[in-house]
């Protein structure tokens, strides 16, 4: 979800810009997006999409084109069926007739009612509206369904591309603080804490109907010590350092808890909030990817424990007593 969340955000922002400026007649937004979402299909599709216009300026209907798996691509920032046909009445197609034609929006979402449509079609290029116009939302919906391999290299193809603007500011967070330290730690995956009263909060995964993550939870519930332990230290820089850290993992469990998300999607949601938190802030050291998905599970695992987010059944005691 972390993955997916980050590159969602990137494409519906580059779509909405896309649209904005095409208004204002500012177009070199779209010229640039057609390398960018040649690569991006390439990616998803595994397709060898180039851009025509490398090899002959302004061909009129193509913009990309993959000679290997015959497919040719006309993009476009409106999507109309005024457009789509005016695209394929082009003379250039009597030259690629035995190739599918795909029309991509990368602004505008195509409707369903443009997709159940028909076209007028002159040359009879290989075209069913409904699988091949592309749109924003169909480059998501595919994205979504890959596997975490392909969402990785999907993710470091469009932070690179669309990463953070070079003026951005970001600010330190204790969150980021916490995970600095967690890091440091050399964490047995072996460990246990004696200290943890495992019937308690397998209630409490019951209760709250978060079977799914069961096994998130019990892989990482082991560290509940050892946080605490960096929370003693974390606190002796300042009072309620700990506890701005759970505050705030907490707050955005009572706003999703407003949602009609289920339970198992706002724990997911948690984590993926609190990771763009930390990669976010100005005082986060970087750490591999890895490394940092275990370090916010076990920091949300751990506020699960503490009661800070999903409810307590009765007379719930994370810790055992002595």
């Amino acid at each position: 979800m972390f993955y997916f969340n980050y590159i969602e955000e990137k494409l519906n922002t580059l779509a909405y810009r896309i649209e904005r400026r095409s208004r204002l007649n500012l177009l070199e937004l779209n010229i640039h997006s057609e390398n960018f979402f040649a690569d991006l299909c390439n990616i998803i599709f595994d397709l060898q999409l180039e851009n025509l216009n490398f090899s002959s300026q302004n061909i009129e209907g193509i913009d990309l084109i993959d000679h290997k798996n015959k497919i040719v691509v006309q993009v476009s920032s409106t999507c109309t069926k005024v457009k789509i046909e005016d695209s394929l009445s082009k003379d250039i197609y009597a030259s690629y007739q035995d190739y599918s034609y795909k029309f991509l929006s990368i602004s505008k979402n195509s409707s369903n009612s443009l997709k159940n449509n028909t076209f007028k079609n002159p040359y009879r290029m290989n075209f069913v509206p409904k699988q091949d116009i592309w749109d924003v939302k169909l480059l998501l919906d595919k994205i979504f369904s890959q596997t975490v391999c392909k969402l990785r290299q999907l993710y470091k193809f469009i932070k690179d591309e669309l990463g953070h603007e070079v003026a951005s500011v970001n600010i330190e967070s204790n969150l980021a603080k916490v995970i600095n330290i967690l890091a440091e730690q050399s964490l047995d995956m072996a460990a246990n804490s004696p200290e943890i009263n495992a019937f308690a909060i397998e209630d409490k995964i019951s209760f709250n109907d978060l079977e799914d993550v069961k096994d998130i939870i019990d892989d990482y519930k082991v560290f509940y010590q050892r946080l605490d332990e960096i929370y003693s230290e974390f606190d002796k820089e300042g009072k309620n350092k700990s506890s701005s850290v759970l505050q705030e993992i907490r707050r955005q469990y009572v706003e999703l808890n407003r949602t009609d998300k289920a339970p198992t999607e706002i724990f997911y949601e948690i984590i993926g909030y609190v990771t763009k938190v930390i990669t976010d802030s100005r005082n986060f050291i970087e750490i591999p990817m890895e490394e940092l998905h275990m370090c916010t599970d076990i920091i949300v695992v751990d506020a699960f424990i503490r009661c800070k987010i999903f409810k307590n059944p009765e007379g719930y005691n994370h810790v055992t007593t002595r």
